[in-house]
């Protein structure tokens, strides 16, 4: 392939890091079970100390199955144009939340829980946290 365009990236600093995961609304969990990947789209937030993650979970759904088999999930914050790019990528392991949050807080940390031919009162909304053993951010 001799004739591929290539763009170098450069990591990001801590700062860089920080501020792209504050500003994030929306991610991509992956997650894994045996030989099997599965990667879903979730709400996130992040407040500094923490990393929160919502997931809608519905009976009998295959996510759930992924979330407790999984060791080690990963995480990726990004955006792409043509001019600029950059991604966060956090890999830990994920527990259910036991606090306890408000309408309030949930409705101002995420976006509106996207419900496709689900229900609404067949799915629910459940907290967890990534604990983030490591983190790594590339930009162009």
């Amino acid at each position: 392939m001799e004739h591929v365009d290539y763009v170098y990236t450069f990591g990001m600093d801590d700062e860089e890091v920080e501020r792209h995961l504050r500003e994030a609304m929306t991610g991509v969990l992956s997650l894994a079970r045996d030989d099997d990947a599965y990667a879903v789209p979730v709400g996130c937030h992040y407040d500094g100390d923490r990393l929160l993650l919502r997931l809608a979970v519905e009976s009998g759904g295959e996510k759930m199955s992924f979330v407790e088999e999984t060791g080690q999930a990963c995480f990726v914050v990004y955006e792409a144009t043509t001019d600029e790019s950059w991604s966060v990528l956090v890999v830990g392991s994920l527990r259910e939340t036991t606090e306890e949050f408000t309408d309030t807080q949930v409705n101002e940390w995420f976006a509106p829980l996207r419900v496709f031919s689900e229900a609404i009162d067949e799915v629910e909304p459940v907290l967890y946290e990534l604990e983030m053993d490591t983190i790594a951010g590339r930009t162009t």
